[in-house]
């Protein structure tokens, strides 16, 4: 919105030059989505405490998360709300490529809203069934893989981290379905990691400020080029959307951070999974975000291998319990802990995959 408001002022007064920076942009709108958590976090949680929206703890898990009980949940209504804003505010509008990763982010933050109001508000014990919440993920996802393939660039090729000149093409059908699973798996990976305090926000935070590079260096024709990346003349203005999840995260950590006065809920976890799969397919790095989100990938596998296992074995556990984080709480590590070492991976997991812009 400033961008249009504020950019033809130029001609007048060569201050406003900087609202056509990319850079400018972005920076401004991580700390206006900062503020807006910060600033309303203790108003929703008050809010959220008086309409009695409190987590449920698992008996089965570990007993020093029954304390937890009653914390207020659906916090990702502020994350989600100041990421749009955000966006909105400091997005160059006409850029297509902004209302998809809004419409994503959108829709699956919708799914996740009325999956925790069902839950929270209306009481229900399970929400939306696992069938249904699937199902209109991939709804959400095949509409946004659709509208790009289609109708916008056109793209179905995929780039392979560390190779310069492997882009295997999907056709556009595959390539829909391809996009349909990064984003629907980033989701629910995402979502599988929320279960400590202040764990899923700080990788994904990292995740987001690493795509806002990816973001950078793909829409600018040199860099681009000189790096042996794709270059994606849209994608800039994913750096002003990674920027303003990257500050959102942040304000939200504030009040989710150990001991946590709220937690995100599905409405928070679902998006900002979805956010992230989406820049990854708008950037054209759909596989490094594998490695960005290494973490996320960790925590899902480990569900799956629990299962799988439990399934076939009928009744052995390879894990003391899935989410893996629960398995190092129950071996005896205390939860800070837990937090912080994840975390550390997470960033290390940043780092190499900004080195694959290099090496390939």
């Amino acid at each position: 919105m400033l961008y249009h408001l504020l950019t033809p002022l130029a001609k007048y007064m060569t201050v406003f030059n900087v609202f056509r920076y990319i850079t400018f942009r972005t920076i401004y709108a991580s700390l206006t989505a900062l503020v807006i958590s910060f600033v309303l976090g203790p108003w929703l949680i008050r809010k959220l405490g008086e309409m009695q929206v409190g987590q449920h703890i698992r008996e089965d898990g570990p007993q020093t998360h029954l304390k937890k009980a009653g914390t207020p949940t659906m916090g990702g209504v502020l994350i989600m709300s100041a990421v749009m804003f955000s966006t909105l505010l400091w997005a160059d509008l006409t850029n297509a490529y902004v209302w998809i990763a809004l419409g994503v982010t959108f829709g699956f933050g919708l799914i996740g809203f009325v999956d925790d109001y069902l839950m929270q508000v209306k009481k229900r014990s399970k929400g939306l069934s696992a069938r249904g919440k699937f199902c209109m993920q991939m709804a959400v996802a095949g509409i946004a893989g659709a509208i790009l393939v289609y109708g916008l660039n056109g793209d179905t090729t995929v780039n392979i981290p560390f190779f310069k000149n492997l882009n295997p093409d999907l056709t556009r059908p595959g390539y829909v379905l391809f996009a349909m699973l990064v984003m629907v798996g980033a989701s629910n990976a995402v979502n599988l990691t929320d279960g400590l305090d202040g764990l899923a926000i700080v990788p994904v935070a990292i995740a987001a400020g690493t795509y806002m590079i990816f973001a950078y260096v793909a829409s600018h024709y040199d860099f681009a080029t000189y790096l042996s990346v794709r270059h994606v003349p849209q994608s800039g203005e994913m750096s002003v959307f990674c920027g303003a999840l990257v500050g959102a995260g942040l304000g939200f950590l504030w009040y989710n951070a150990y001991p946590a006065q709220i937690f995100m809920g599905d409405v928070g976890s679902l998006p900002l999974g979805g956010a992230l799969g989406v820049v990854a397919i708008l950037t054209k790095q759909e596989l490094a975000l594998v490695i960005v989100g290494g973490l996320f990938v960790m925590e899902a596998v480990s569900v799956i291998l629990q299962v799988s296992f439990f399934k076939i074995t009928k009744g052995k556990r390879i894990f003391k319990m899935a989410p893996i984080h629960h398995h190092f709480e129950l071996k005896g590590w205390p939860e800070p802990k837990v937090i912080v070492r994840f975390w550390i991976i997470a960033i290390m997991l940043a780092l190499l995959s900004v080195s694959t812009l290099k090496l390939r």
